[in-house]
């Protein structure tokens, strides 16, 4: 007799759910470093994630929401320097 145990979640759920986590990490971390990189990724990686139907939804958001604000960060430095890096 042979047993498995039955998937909880469908593999596009749980792809979902990491690139929800994966863009909140991203989005965070590009407030520091590479927000011209980041920041966009992020964005895409939250975008996707809802669109799919994560379980995460507030994660997917909050990346969403740091994404954008990477973006904005570059932008207001690329302003007050009048460059497009920036350095602390």
């Amino acid at each position: 007799m042979h047993l498995t145990a039955p998937a909880t979640r469908r593999p596009a759920t749980r792809d979902a759910d990491g690139m929800a986590v994966a863009s909140f990490i991203l989005g965070l971390l590009g407030l520091l470093v590479l927000n011209l990189v980041l920041g966009p990724i992020a964005v895409a990686l939250a975008g996707v994630a809802l669109w799919r139907g994560t379980t995460r939804p507030g994660r997917a958001v909050l990346g969403l929401t740091l994404g954008i604000a990477d973006l904005l960060v570059l932008v207001a430095f690329m302003e007050a320097d009048r460059t497009v890096s920036w350095s602390f």
